[in-house]
């Protein structure tokens, strides 16, 4: 089992997961990616890239886990510790994108849905298939589902437990691309590269919006925007930003994400 987490001088840090055959969901790679996500958050990137080694993104869970729970405490005790990878994730400022180059089930497509971006190889088919065991998703992919393809998608990907295709889920705003597997690496390299190299703070200050939104609705976010947006005023960014744009023109400024 690995979990390696490799920056480079963009300031991409990109968080790869392997455990084969089939890069099942259990407590000790939850660990792993608790200690890669703690090495993200103390020092963190400008952009985050999330992916996976092996023939599939994932297969799933390792369902001998939840059969092991003696009690429902022990059970939904287990369910809180498995929320916490996607809200963990869903909480970092800086912009996160997740990558899917074949099979993402259950627990991969949660985390891929609290990534702010999906780039998907057009052979990746994605599914929540709780329903096999008798389960619903408890890590925000219901929701999480219905915030991007509305409610009635939602309930159409948990009730079926079907596969879909790449391109099926990007037509519901999934999937935000979709790529041809040989083109898979360059692309995501590509738009990590221009995340990057913008203003990050201003991309952590739009997150941090949005998520105002969905607690709170538009009247909540409408009130807590100039708030968020007015911080921005202490950064290196915003103020080169405006001076360049006075001198030289749109498009020339150069961010440093301070």
């Amino acid at each position: 089992m690995t979990v390696r987490l490799e920056r480079d001088a963009l300031g991409v840090a990109t968080l790869t997961f392997s455990d084969p055959p089939v890069n099942l969901y259990s407590l000790e790679l939850h660990d792993d990616l608790d200690r890669a996500l703690a090495d993200v958050e103390g020092e963190p990137p400008r952009v985050l890239v999330v992916r996976a080694e092996g023939k599939v993104v994932s297969g799933g869970v390792d369902v001998a886990q939840f059969h092991a729970q003696q009690t429902r405490e022990d059970t939904k005790a287990l369910y809180d510790r498995m929320l916490q990878l996607p809200e963990r994730v869903a909480a970092l400022d800086v912009p996160t994108i997740f990558v899917a180059h074949a099979l993402t089930l259950t627990w991969a497509l949660e985390v891929a849905l609290a990534c702010d971006v999906v780039i998907a190889s057009d052979r990746a088919r994605f599914g929540l298939v709780e329903r096999v065991i008798g389960l619903t998703p408890t890590m925000s992919g219901t929701q999480r589902l219905a915030q991007r393809a509305g409610v009635a998608r939602a309930k159409e990907v948990v009730f079926t437990g079907e596969l879909f295709d790449a391109a099926t889920f990007e037509g519901w705003n999934i999937v935000n691309r979709v790529v041809a597997p040989e083109d898979l690496d360059d692309a995501v390299a590509a738009f990590a590269a221009q995340l990057a190299e913008g203003p990050t703070q201003a991309f952590g200050a739009a997150k941090q919006i949005l998520r105002e939104l969905e607690s709170g609705g538009l009247a909540h976010a409408n009130a807590r925007t100039t708030d968020i947006a007015s911080a921005l005023f202490d950064t290196e960014d915003l103020r080169h930003g405006m001076a360049s744009f006075l001198q030289d023109g749109p498009g020339n400024a150069t961010f440093t994400g301070r």
